[in-house]
Order: C-alpha cells, then sequence, then structure tokens
C-alpha cells in the first residue's frame, strides 16, 4: 500500500476529485486496520522522535507503565517521554538512553501497587524510516527516532521462582537426616530415665511397697523434662530451618541497602575497637532481591565476623606496645563489591581468629556451630536467602587471619557489561581507589 501512495503522490495533481477520494479513503482503511492492530497487541509499543517527544502509544503501553498523564492527551508529545513516566527508575533509564543515544538495549523493572509487585521488562530500538531517493530508483533510510516495546513479565519470573523454590527442596534430604540426628540423643536419655524409674518402681513393689526416695524420682524425671525441652527446641529449629521463606522480590540497589545497613551496626564495632569500611560500585547495577532479608543476610554475616574479630584479639593487652617501626593490628571488617561477569559479587571480609578447613566445609550445614550458645541456623538462614535470591556463596578462611564471604548474585539486566568492574574482588583489607563510602 505504501509503494502505491508513493506513486499516487507523483501524480496527485493530475487526479480527479473522485480519483481522489478513493485515495484518500484507501489510506484511511489502512490507517485504521493498523491502529486496531496496536491497540489490540498485549505488549506496549510507544513510538517517539529523535528528541524522545511521544509520536504514538497504544492502550497497553498506558497499563503496564505508570505515566503522569495520559498519553492521548494534547500535550503527551510537547515534552520528552522521561518527564511524562511516574518512576524515577524508568525515567532515568529513558532518559540516559535518550541523551546518549543509546538503541538496542533493555532493562528490567518491578513495580509496587499495594502488597503486589509486577515486572516489566523496556526495550528500545531504532525507528527506521525509509524515503525514496529523487530518481525514485532506490530508498534511503534513516533513523527517525525509537520504538520502545513495554513486556509484562510477571507471569514467567513468578514461574522460575517457583521453579527455584521446588529445586531447593531437595535440600531438605540432608536437613531431615541431620534432624533425625540430633533427636536420637534426647531419645535415648528420655528412654534410659523411663527404664530406670520403671525398674525401681518395679522393685519397690516386691519389696516393702513403698516408693523410691522423693529426691530419686525428680532426678530421673528432671532430666527427662530436659531432655523434652531439648527434643521441642529440635522441631522448632527445624521447622524455622524448613518453612518457606516468606520473599517480596523487587529490583533494588544492593549498594543502598548496604550503606543504610552499616550505618545500623557500625555504632557496635566501633565502640569495640572494630573499624567498618565499605568499598562499593561506583554505579551498582539493581538486583532482583527481598530488602529484608538481604539486611537480615549482611547482619548475620556482620555478627559472626565481628565474634571472630573479638575471639581473636580479645587476648591482646590493650597496651601492648610494637617494636619500632611496627603498627599493632587491629580488626577491621570490609564489605566490598562490584559486578564481574554478569553478577553482582559481594565479598564480605574480616581480620578476625578464622577457620580451619573442615570447619569452613560444614558451617552452612543445619544445626553446626562452634559457639557453646549458638544454634547453628545462622548461617543455614544465609545459605537459604542466597539461594532464594538464586545465587551463590562460598567462604576462604585462614586460621588466625580471618574470613572472606564471597557471595555472587545474578544481574537481570541485559546490558550489564556497561557495569563491569575488572578490579573486583583483588584487595580486600587494602587501601583502594573506587571507594564508595568509607565509615
Amino acid at each position: 500500500m505504501s509503494e502505491f501512495v508513493r506513486k499516487v503522490s507523483r501524480k496527485i495533481s493530475k487526479l480527479s476529485p473522485e480519483q481522489l477520494e478513493r485515495v484518500i479513503d484507501s489510506v484511511n482503511g489502512e490507517n485504521k486496520t493498523l491502529s486496531s492492530a496496536l491497540e489490540s497487541l498485549s505488549t506496549g509499543l510507544v513510538l517517539v522522535d529523535g528528541d524522545f517527544c511521544l509520536i504514538r502509544a497504544n492502550k497497553a503501553a498506558e497499563r503496564l507503565v505508570p505515566f503522569k498523564k495520559r498519553l492521548s492527551g494534547d500535550k503527551a508529545g510537547e515534552v520528552p517521554l522521561w518527564e511524562l513516566v511516574d518512576d524515577e527508575y524508568i525515567s532515568g533509564f529513558l532518559h540516559k538512553c535518550a541523551s546518549g543515544s543509546k538503541t538496542n538495549v533493555s532493562e528490567e523493572f518491578s513495580l509496587s501497587a499495594g502488597d503486589k509487585t509486577r515486572f516489566i521488562t523496556i526495550k528500545i530500538v531504532p525507528l527506521v524510516e525509509k524515503q525514496a531517493n529523487e530518481e525514485g530508483s532506490a530508498f534511503d533510510t534513516t533513523i527517525a527516532g525509537s520504538v520502545i516495546t513495554v513486556e509484562d513479565i510477571t507471569e514467567r519470573t513468578q514461574q522460575e521462582v517457583m521453579l527455584h523454590r521446588m529445586e531447593s527442596l531437595a535440600g531438605l534430604t540432608n536437613l531431615a537426616a541431620s534432624v533425625a540426628h540430633e533427636i536420637k540423643n534426647p531419645l535415648g536419655a528420655i528412654s534410659i530415665h523411663i527404664q530406670l524409674l520403671q525398674k525401681a518402681v518395679r522393685k519397690s513393689r516386691e519389696g516393702d511397697g513403698l516408693l523410691p526416695k522423693e529426691k530419686f524420682m525428680e532426678d530421673y524425671l528432671a532430666v527427662i523434662n530436659e531432655e523434652i525441652d531439648n527434643l521441642n527446641k529440635i522441631v522448632v529449629d527445624f521447622l524455622f530451618a524448613v518453612r518457606p521463606l516468606q520473599v517480596n522480590m523487587s529490583l533494588s540497589d544492593p549498594d543502598v541497602l548496604i550503606e543504610k545497613i552499616a550505618g545500623f551496626f557500625t555504632p557496635e564495632f566501633e565502640s569495640k575497637g572494630v573499624g567498618v569500611v565499605l568499598r562499593l560500585c561506583k554505579a551498582s547495577p539493581r538486583l532482583l532481591i527481598d530488602g529484608k532479608l538481604f539486611r537480615e543476610l549482611v547482619i548475620n554475616l556482620a555478627q559472626n565476623a565481628l565474634a571472630a574479630i573479638e575471639e581473636r584479639f580479645a587476648a591482646v593487652p590493650a597496651d601492648s606496645g610494637c617494636g619500632s617501626g611496627e603498627t599493632e593490628e587491629t580488626g577491621t571488617f570490609l564489605i566490598e563489591s562490584c559486578v564481574k561477569d554478569g553478577k553482582y559479587i559481594l565479598n564480605i571480609a574480616d581480620n578476625g581468629a578464622g577457620m580451619d578447613d573442615r570447619t569452613a566445609s560444614k558451617i552452612f550445614e543445619p544445626y553446626y556451630t562452634t559457639k557453646a550458645t549458638g544454634t547453628g541456623l545462622g548461617l543455614t538462614m544465609v545459605y537459604k536467602i542466597v539461594k532464594e535470591f538464586k545465587g551463590d556463596i562460598d567462604v576462604k578462611s585462614v586460621k588466625n587471619h580471618g574470613t572472606v564471604f564471597t557471595i555472587s548474585l545474578p544481574v537481570p539486566q541485559k546490558n550489564t557489561m556497561l557495569l563491569e568492574d575488572k578490579g573486583c574482588g583483588q584487595r580486600l583489607l587494602g587501601d583502594a581507589d573506587n571507594e564508595r563510602t568509607i565509615i
């Protein structure tokens, strides 16, 4: 049809009114068909010119993206599109693409509405326009603006989360085996003391018929009650370890969360003479995480680090001087982040007591602990949270030198290479030029 219109436009001065009316009717018919097709799409579609001002948009785009005003309004095409968007992340993304003339890029966003979260993908590609040259023998192509597509990926994201949770259920086999082992000891103690009570009662009946001394009975019953309490604690801890996490995933800046979390625990660290250093990305990506669980993860590792530092330096006298030219080592806690190979890398390090290889290999197992009052579930919960975020966690430790936990989380954006930091993980406790915050 466009070729027909092009040919007719050359001869428009020679057309009769009737012929011209038929051409206009044909163009209107085609335009109506294309408009109907555009509005029937479930994918949002927005066309903008070279200045990123609105040319046209369908209803799906208005439904998926939070706009400050209706795109069908008369004034919508007079301002850049990002000024019409009522979401700072989407607006910033569009502004960045327009300012840098970036095309063929896409990014994922999360939008909260009450207690529900919706996920969308926005993709920008060039709007290519063909124009016939003066001779009419060929076409010249020019970039007339951009085509922005908006796709709702909420269902796909939720299905991926559910699949991930189903896969993680396989780990319950090992956990159940650990619980079975933990339950054996209290059950054995209860059984033995009940048998002793039964034997004592039977012996008394066969003799003088008097019950054993009160203290004798109370001792056995006290042991039984204590072991029952232990069983109850094991069951409660087991339910805590296996229950599904209440996760509210959204795209969040992890470094912004870390800065807030560090502000919470830093006073405690400083009061105990432990320095806190944050060495974070210059421009961290947004990750699909739960902010509350991420906070629990960081605080758990921070408290473990503080305990390890106190264990190592507790025996060092406060007034112990060092020789000339030497400096006394003090406790240091470091959080370092960067992006590498499409993943967000978080190193959480301390120069505390450290662990041997055997301990380091077992710390994520349920109920394994080296602390007298520990439950052995803190790092198990850290492991669960990392896996819920589809990430991995690794630990490296040297006895009496320190420990480094390395967490890697997937970056959902497709243009992650722009954020990569080649220096990731090369320095842990030394100075760095790319520190965003030092506390």
